[in-house]
């Protein structure tokens, strides 16, 4: 008997899978030079993998080694406890928030009164 005419009989692939091509390996230069020292002292370093609030970017953003991550994470809270990097950046995040409250305000819609 066929199997193809088995009342319970199930195929183990329903559907041919078609072939994908792998996609080509894109390296992505790092951020990090090989001259570039991890320092709490060095703030044109550490200001490039904080965000404007003041907050250490992951590791997937920042393009850094599980090492290089640890050591940068380090350096940043040395110099924020040192206090030459702050916990928290307000002022940008200030300035942001108000310049879309402004625009809100501005905005004229059907519930918006005129005075």
């Amino acid at each position: 008997m066929d199997k193809s005419k088995q009342p319970f009989y199930k195929p183990k692939f329903k559907y041919k899978h078609k072939y994908k091509p792998k996609r080509s390996f894109h390296r992505r230069w790092p951020r990090i030079r090989s001259g570039d020292q991890i320092d709490y002292r060095n703030m044109s370093l550490i200001n490039q993998f904080i965000s404007e609030q003041g907050k250490i970017l992951p590791r997937r953003v920042n393009r850094l080694t599980l090492k290089q991550q640890r050591l940068m994470t380090l350096a940043i809270k040395q110099a924020r406890i040192l206090s030459s990097l702050p916990f928290t950046n307000s002022e940008s995040h200030f300035k942001r928030t108000k310049s879309i409250y402004r625009a809100r305000a501005r905005a004229t819609g059907p519930r918006t009164r005129k005075k």
